[in-house]
């Protein structure tokens, strides 16, 4: 995904109010910026660290700048914007680049499912073939030794995403779980237990009852974001 407008540099100051980031812009004026992360963004928000932001020209817009990529702990940049992820897996699945999800003919985006009143991410359908269900979750904290972990809080969300994709399973549909990898620095990913117990049986159970568990690192900069490769998955 080539980004028709880069996204500009800055220096992280902070986050808090957990929707809203400080920024030291170029000129040396102090920003506030839009956070688009509902996670704990733990390892990730460095004072005084490289970043970059987006812009919008929507009036409607409080905060007209987005914070998008930010060099994390280990050095390493990762795309906080998690609703990117989304926009990465589609892309993919478009051009056939996702090798387990080739076999669909349409692709359908936010669409209402399950008993808990729910949207999942896409899904996917094609001739002979049962519908597929994806749900995309994207994953942003990393430790030095490579290992990345999901979630970085406990969600009750993202539990609740784990039924649904069971109930799926069981009225004989494919369900999947695809783990979008948006730091550089990971090269494995396996479920954050200490951070989240209820998600981590959760997704036991998931995988036990058939849910299909994938993850794609995505190679990110300031003027592109690609999902390139599949990672090593220890659940």
């Amino acid at each position: 995904m080539k980004l028709e407008h880069p996204f500009k540099p800055a220096i992280f100051l902070r986050r808090y109010k957990r929707f809203l980031a400080d920024l030291q812009m170029a000129s040396g004026e102090v920003v506030t910026v839009h956070c688009p992360n509902t996670g704990a963004m733990t390892h990730c928000m460095v004072a005084g660290s490289p970043c970059w932001y987006s812009s919008s020209n929507s009036t409607k817009r409080k905060y007209a700048h987005t914070l998008e990529l930010i060099t994390t702990s280990t050095g390493h940049l990762a795309c906080i914007n998690s609703s990117r992820a989304n926009a990465l897996v589609e892309e993919a699945i478009a051009q056939q680049l996702i090798k387990e999800l080739t076999a669909y003919d349409a692709i359908k985006a936010e669409v209402k499912y399950g008993g808990e009143d729910s949207r999942v991410g896409f899904l996917l359908s094609g001739a002979n073939r049962a519908d597929c269900y994806v749900e995309v979750k994207s994953v942003t904290l990393g430790l030095k030794c490579g290992q990345g972990l999901f979630p970085d809080a406990p969600s009750k969300r993202g539990t609740k995403h784990l039924r649904e994709l069971i109930a799926m399973v069981r009225q004989r549909h494919r369900a999947v779980l695809l783990f979008c990898v948006q730091h550089q620095g990971i090269s494995r990913l396996s479920v954050a237990t200490q951070i989240d117990p209820d998600y981590s049986q959760a997704l036991t159970e998931a995988i036990n009852a058939g849910v299909e568990v994938l993850a794609y690192k995505a190679e990110v900069s300031n003027s592109e974001l690609t999902l390139v490769a599949p990672l090593e998955c220890l659940f």
